[in-house]
């Protein structure tokens, strides 16, 4: 796709769809309905392309990263991120070495799936009523910290891996969210030099990016005060109704684009 020649997008149909979509970013980053965060490049999708719809995206996130970093500073599970983050960085790393060959269509299929088995498992099985919850492994955790920046880089769909992970552990929500808000940042700050090599720090983007940033702050804080007022077990059961959801979503798209 040829570099955009306007400053910026001035598209009323955009803004009406990324506006939502940047709220409803901010709300997971701040740890409410978590899931649903990664709705928020195929919302931006709907009306441009979502490559650009990801470069757009990725500032605003590492604004709301920040924002949640310091809410929740001292609630994240060390052990769990010691785990992940080495793995999501040779996961960023494989998403750049990759970025001309892998298309995102088989990325949001393989995400969807697995998200939906998992999913699937909780609701059928009533998994959360009746099973004890587990503790960090080296083993699945490196797994899935790959898989999660590897799809975060392609195209901020890097929530699912991450709670197949993290869900059977069943940490309190606080420190749930905290965890992810302390691997996404990571993983969102070691993206931007893979980004700017890619040329995806447009004109018109960062120009774009501008001014939906003004949501960022306002949706977080707000998605952080929800969190800390939901009882444990409706959070996880918001979160698990959340994976199904987006990972119908990834499927859906993912389809309909092979097809």
């Amino acid at each position: 796709m040829p570099p955009r020649q306007e400053p910026m997008i001035t598209d009323p149909y955009f803004y009406a769809v990324a506006i939502p979509a940047v709220f409803l970013m901010g709300l997971a980053k701040g740890g409410f309905l978590g899931s649903l965060g990664g709705f928020s490049v195929p919302i931006m999708a709907l009306a441009i392309s979502p490559v650009e719809a990801a470069a757009i995206m990725l500032p605003i996130l590492i604004v709301m990263d920040l924002i949640g970093v310091y809410a929740y500073r001292r609630e994240f599970d060390p052990v769990n991120l010691r785990i992940l983050l080495p793995a999501a960085v040779i996961g960023v790393g494989i998403g750049w070495a990759t970025a001309a060959i892998v298309t995102e269509s088989h990325v949001r299929l393989i995400v969807g799936v697995v998200g939906l088995v998992f999913s699937l498992d909780y609701w059928i099985k009533l998994h959360g009523r009746t099973a004890s919850a587990k503790g960090p492994n080296v083993l699945k955790g490196s797994f899935w910290g790959v898989v999660a920046g590897f799809t975060s880089f392609v195209s901020h769909a890097g929530s699912a891996p991450f709670q197949v992970y993290m869900l059977p552990q069943r940490l309190p929500n606080a420190v749930f969210v905290a965890t992810s808000v302390m691997f996404f940042t990571t993983v969102n700050l070691v993206k931007v030099i893979p980004y700017a090599a890619l040329g995806q720090f447009s004109l018109a983007n960062m120009s774009t990016m501008a001014v939906l940033l003004p949501l960022a702050p306002i949706a977080t804080l707000i998605g952080v005060w929800l969190t800390r007022r939901i009882p444990q077990e409706p959070f996880y059961r918001i979160a698990y109704a959340c994976l199904l959801l987006i990972s119908l979503k990834l499927i859906w798209d993912a389809v309909s684009a092979l097809l």
